[in-house]
């Protein structure tokens, strides 16, 4: 045989690994809305950019039938490529080969393609459509897994780690996601579950669908365990791109800077944007979108917890983390959820080099026998531990209300705030006027000839000399009231001014952040 039918034998032999499971069920994936790895991969990185990576890996498996099985590329295609020209490692399972369930093998070829990632830190995408273990393998389908597990703890803050589920996602593979910094699902293709319904209804009787048990609305709304989700797979995979725009490869690069056009960073609309009166409510990121540049604002758990608001843009072209309290929900007060979706977006911040400017206007933690039953004392605390912990440049801007331990959580600058501005309308206090003057002066208002009109003139009397900015600002906790019309432009210069920062721990292994 001379090197041209070696040659030919060759593209035969990749021929069969890029036809996967052929094309019978090429047309089934099809059929259900889906595409297949090599699409899914073709539309996520930059065209021709794809290189793929061992790609004649084979199992080893003999019982049950296996050594009379092919399984093309071991089911999931592995390599690297670009996404706006930067470089990313990826994997996507094949579900057209042994339904993209995970063996050795297949295992193998991850944890290679993650490990060359962390090496060259950049980021790694896993695309999950698989049925979860291979049965067939046994046990050592599960040592797989570990050897997944292990490396998404290991590589957790040294590079970006993101997970699209594009299919099902059963048992130990929905932990690896899990693990992972974000989490994309396609709305009613994708599921994700420790134990399906079948499971389910053997052991509890409860009767549920697939999508009513694990679907993407239900984890973006309810659960808390999807980041993003849209419609359709080309959807989804254009909001990765988007969202890696705003990263850094790794944690030891800054986010990348785009050029925009320089401006004086005075907004009029800022001034009608908040109510003075603490009572009203108002959409927080109508604030956020004017202040950001071009108004582009990704948010993340967008219908999580939804009285926060966290995601990323850009300030003078530099990526920013963005958290705010929405006065449109729960009027904006903390609670267990809320508590643990801020805390994760800090540390994630934090692990990348994201500045975080916090927009605060809130009234306290939600008080309630449930909310003190399920733990917001330890939840609460993840907010403190995370902001405290974190040494990227850190700034907050008082909009309205900053009450109690809620104001000391939210980037107080007892806990680190490299600096914090507060509007006029602004708010500092333990409770809210209308509370304090209650509790203080009860009795002058009881035994008042009018109780109504002393009571007015008492929480008038308050917030004049506890509650107003300036008294915060006159103790140092505020650096400075300022006009709410100037912010962006307050802040631009406040993220150039701490572009070179540098902040130090005690030397330890880890903290023990409450979980």
């Amino acid at each position: 045989m001379d090197m041209y039918q070696k040659i030919e034998q060759l593209s035969e032999r990749r021929r069969k690994v890029e036809q996967g499971g052929g094309e019978m069920r090429i047309r089934a994936q099809h059929k259900r809305g889906k595409l297949t790895a090599r699409e899914r991969i073709d539309l996520l990185l930059d065209e021709d950019t794809f290189v793929e990576l061992n790609p004649f890996v084979e199992h080893r498996a003999t019982h049950f039938g296996m050594d009379r099985m092919d399984a093309p590329g071991e089911g999931v295609v592995t390599g690297y490529g670009k996404i706006h020209g930067r470089l990313v490692y990826v994997f996507a399972q094949d579900f057209t080969v042994f339904g993209g369930a995970l063996g050795e093998m297949h295992a193998l070829k991850i944890a290679r393609v993650m490990d060359l990632a962390a090496k060259n830190g950049a980021p790694i995408i896993g695309l999950n459509d698989s049925g979860g273990a291979r049965i067939q393998e046994g046990v050592v389908s599960l040592d797989g897994y570990g050897h997944i597990f292990y490396r998404n703890s290991i590589y957790s803050g040294v590079i970006p780690q993101i997970s699209v589920i594009m299919g099902p996602c059963a048992g130990g593979a929905v932990y690896s996601p899990a693990i992972t910094d974000f989490v994309f699902m396609v709305e009613n293709t994708s599921q994700m579950f420790i134990t399906g319904p079948k499971v389910i209804e053997a052991v509890t009787k409860e009767v549920i669908s697939t999508e009513e048990l694990g679907g993407a609305r239900l984890h973006s709304s309810v659960s808390g365990n999807a980041h993003f989700t849209a419609p359709s797979e080309p959807e989804v995979l254009e909001q990765v791109r988007r969202l890696l725009a705003f990263l850094p490869q790794n944690n030891v690069e800054d986010p990348p800077r785009v050029f925009v056009k320089e401006d004086d960073g005075w907004i009029d609309e800022l001034a009608e944007v908040v109510p003075v009166e603490g009572t009203k409510v108002y959409d927080v990121r109508k604030v956020i979108h004017l202040i950001l540049d071009n108004g582009d604002f990704m948010e993340v758990h967008e219908q999580f917890a939804r009285n926060i608001v966290v995601g990323f843009g850009r300030i003078g072209g530099q990526t920013v983390g963005i958290a705010a309290n929405q006065p449109k929900v729960m009027a904006g007060c903390l609670d267990i959820d809320s508590s643990d979706k801020l805390s994760r977006f800090i540390r994630f911040c934090d692990c990348f080099n994201i500045p975080i400017i916090t927009f605060v206007d809130v009234t306290g933690f939600l008080p309630g026998v449930n909310q003190e039953h399920r733990g917001i004392i330890r939840h609460g605390a993840k907010i403190l531990y995370a902001y405290s912990e974190a040494t990227v440049p850190k700034i907050t801007v008082i909009l309205r209300k900053a009450f109690g331990g809620a104001y000391v959580a939210l980037n107080s600058k007892a806990i680190g705030a490299d600096l914090v501005y507060a509007w006029p309308s602004a708010e500092v206090a333990v409770m809210g006027a209308e509370g304090a003057a209650n509790i203080i002066f009860s009795r002058e208002i009881e035994e008042s000839e009018d109780p109504e009109a002393t009571r007015q003139a008492k929480i008038q009397e308050y917030r004049e000399k506890f509650s107003n900015p300036y008294v915060a600002a006159a103790h140092g906790m505020v650096d400075d009231v300022i006009d709410p019309r100037e912010t962006r432009a307050k802040l631009k210069s406040a993220l150039e001014m701490l572009r070179n920062k540098r902040e130090s721990r005690p030397a330890k292994k880890h903290g023990n952040i409450p979980l």
